[in-house]
């Protein structure tokens, strides 16, 4: 079925040539700009349905979490909420006027790097839906709050009894599992009668959101057992083997630490004997400037020049004898 901006172009051209090749351009071309429109239309929607979406973050009770807005900048002003409960608005002129909510979640949170927000201590209430507005632009974020924990608490007994719990909030599947290292399944509660070796290694808390799935580790101990872990789990830095106490991270900072003060204690000593160096030898430049003591002079070898004759004394002539006075 044609359009009336088609039929219009077949019209004009039809009396030009009896082939009607004219108004077939003019069809294609039109229907080509059509195309086009209809593909920058499609790409621009599914873009900003991806933008939309924002992203999904796992946190953990009393850790520190950013969510992360999408937008780097604002021009006019940011503002985030929680569920409805708005946790702070920022103004781009004046951002010393900003707004904070009177909830609990905006007393622990606050703005960092301009559009993100940071949540320090989390808790379970902190679980749910989190949006981003610049400007006049939303951004939808999804915080679930996952929790792992062993009853009793440590390193297990070998016969005693056990429980694991996990418990997800925010997320929209019914139900969580678990999976034991031997990789069997067990329901979100699993309670242990009997504590046998075999229970030892990490267990996974698994759970979905929106079709993706996420895990959670625990390790547990018992004691006199050897770990085990589910198919395709690597050691847990928590469990590894340990050299005199200390676990291998720890060995390779004291490594490097050796090393940076033997490079250090080397340079040292090579600048001291280079200053020593250089000491010694402006004191010899030094000394070679000053004149000779005690004086020397240069002394000829030559014959003597021969002595003078030495004058006589010359003799005096005798007085003449006083007269005598009668």
């Amino acid at each position: 079925m044609r359009t009336g901006l088609e039929v219009y172009f077949l019209r004009r051209a039809s009396p030009q040539r009896s082939g009607g090749s004219t108004g077939d351009a003019a069809l294609l071309h039109i229907q080509g700009s059509t195309l086009r429109m209809k593909t920058i239309v499609c790409f621009g929607i599914v873009l900003c349905s991806l933008c939309a979406a924002g992203e999904v973050l796992v946190g953990k009770l009393g850790e520190k979490v950013i969510l992360q807005c999408g937008m780097t900048s604002f021009k006019s002003y940011v503002e985030w909420h929680h569920g409805t409960d708005m946790i702070f608005n920022k103004p781009k002129k004046t951002p010393q006027f900003k707004r904070k909510g009177n909830n609990a979640i905006a007393l622990r949170s606050k703005d960092y790097r301009e559009t993100n927000l940071q949540i320090s201590g989390l808790k379970e209430e902190d679980a749910g839906k989190f949006t981003c507005t610049v400007d006049g632009i939303s951004q939808e974020h999804t915080l679930l709050m996952v929790s792992v924990s062993a009853d009793p608490p440590g390193e297990l007994q070998v016969g005693e009894k056990a429980s694991l719990q996990c418990g997800v909030r925010g997320h929209d599947s019914a139900a969580q599992q678990w999976t034991s290292p031997n990789g069997q399944k067990h329901p979100e509660t699993v309670r242990i009668e009997s504590v046998a070796p075999s229970d030892a290694g990490t267990w996974e808390c698994v759970f979905s959101h929106e079709g993706k799935e996420y895990k959670e580790r625990l390790v547990i101990k018992v004691k006199g057992s050897i770990p085990q872990y589910p198919p395709g789990v690597s050691q847990s830095p928590s469990v590894t083997s340990l050299l005199l106490g200390l676990r291998w991270w720890v060995w390779v900072a004291v490594g490097v630490g050796s090393l940076v003060v033997f490079l250090l204690v080397v340079l040292v000593i090579v600048l001291c004997k280079r200053i020593k160096r250089r000491k010694r030898r402006y004191l010899k430049m030094k000394m070679g400037r000053l004149p000779l003591q005690p004086k020397q002079y240069c002394q000829c070898e030559r014959p003597a020049a021969a002595e003078k004759p030495r004058q006589g004394r010359r003799r005096e002539k005798p007085k003449a004898p006083l007269p005598q006075l009668m």
